[in-house]
């Protein structure tokens, strides 16, 4: 298979810088590859990569590729700027891309911003939020130091407590709308973090918050937003194991279902796993259901887990790709290869059923070669690729002349 490579070019001063100014109004910056420097840029017919070597050009990569800021509609109302050391505050704000916000995200290192996310931000030109007062940038954590040049906003969120963090980004997404959300993604805080991951991509496709809990015990900050929500739905994820008391529990404030991985019950999940069941859920109205073809995807690393909320708009916009991962940079994993063969796109023999009448995949990729090998986006690219449908029973059984 041939890959068209395009080496991104390097950007000038690829370090940290303490935030600065630039105002989000004047000429539109020209459109250019957002990623680190040195990192490569591998587009096959089916799949295109986004990003570099690490979370912050990931992030920066994604908002510029859906938000290029050279026309009105492609300029957002905010931008939200998160520390890569909070975890729980970055995957709870993955919740912001969705409707009514739709913000990027960008990561900063506390106060000061590496040189790519500050590129992002100039570029994009964010137009101001009116469901928050005009805010252009969204700063969670009181560390994350204010741009100058633009209207700015700052969530107090904790570091000390996933919780507390999560209930602070649902505080901030429930001013900026109505009415209340109707569901709430319950994470399971002492999970591994690659578990935890595919939460980005539902919470921005469904406007869901995340919230976290532990298998044992449910934080006073998150009962509290239960109890403000009004009996949401509260879908489990990440949860091998939950106390009866906690079920119990998280069962007065709203019907309890759980997102997991077929055959772990009482099991520890598999990231791989995991993350196939998270975009095979549906519960009416609620989860991907991605179980035909004719869908966007995105692919990952599960040892980038800052990756799932640089991604997570890509769930939100375009072609609303549920998360995927891969445990390795090297080949796609055999239950991950066995899902898209389920979904892969064909096509019948009649006229009416060619290609060009078909369903199509995508796949968007995250990160660079270290995170996913070019060998395996041409694997992938294969698999997402639309192929003749496969001959019925009836068409190959032999046909009897008696």
């Amino acid at each position: 298979m041939l890959l068209a490579v395009a080496l991104v070019a390097a950007l000038a001063g690829c370090g940290k810088t303490a935030l600065r100014r630039h105002p989000a109004s004047g000429p539109a910056a020209a459109v250019a590859p957002v990623a680190a420097q040195g990192a490569v840029s591998v587009v096959t017919k089916n799949t295109a990569r986004l990003g570099g070597a690490d979370a912050a050009s990931d992030a920066a990569s994604v908002a510029r590729a859906v938000y290029p800021g050279l026309t009105p509609a492609t300029r957002p109302q905010a931008v939200v700027v998160v520390d890569e050391h909070n975890w729980p505050a970055a995957l709870a704000a993955a919740v912001l891309a969705s409707a009514p916000i739709r913000a990027p995200l960008l990561y900063s290192e506390g106060a000061a911003m590496p040189e790519v996310s500050l590129q992002a931000l100039e570029a994009m030109r964010p137009t101001g939020s009116p469901a928050l007062g005009g805010a252009q940038v969204i700063l969670l954590g009181s560390s994350v130091a204010a741009p100058g040049g633009y209207v700015s906003r700052t969530v107090a969120v904790p570091t000390t407590s996933a919780a507390a963090a999560a209930a602070a980004v649902e505080r901030l997404l429930a001013a900026s709308r109505s009415p209340s959300p109707q569901q709430v993604i319950m994470v399971a805080s002492d999970s591994q973090l690659a578990i935890q991951m595919p939460a980005a991509g539902l919470a921005a496709e469904s406007g869901a918050p995340i919230l976290f809990a532990t298998s044992t015990g449910l934080p006073g900050a998150t009962g509290a937003v239960l109890s403000r929500l009004r009996r949401p739905s509260i879908y489990l994820l990440g949860f091998s194991r939950i106390a009866r008391g906690t079920l119990s529990e998280l069962g007065r404030f709203g019907r309890v279902s759980t997102i997991a991985q077929a055959g772990t019950l009482g099991e520890a999940p598999t990231p791989v796993g995991n993350a196939i069941a998270v975009a095979r859920f549906t519960d009416g109205v609620f989860g991907w259901g991605v179980k035909e073809p004719g869908h966007g995807l995105v692919f990952a690393n599960a040892g980038r887990p800052l990756d799932a909320p640089a991604a997570a708009l890509l769930s939100a916009t375009g072609q609303y790709g549920p998360l995927l991962l891969l445990d390795s940079a090297a080949g796609v994993p055999s239950p991950l290869a066995s899902y898209l063969s389920d979904i892969q796109p064909a096509y019948g023999k009649a006229p009416q059923y060619q290609p060009v009448h078909g369903a199509y995949n995508h796949g968007w990729l995250i990160g660079n070669e270290s995170a996913i090998a070019p060998a395996t986006q041409a694997e992938i690219d294969a698999m997402l690729e639309i192929v003749p449908a496969k001959a019925s029973p009836e068409e190959t059984s032999p046909v009897s002349h008696e």
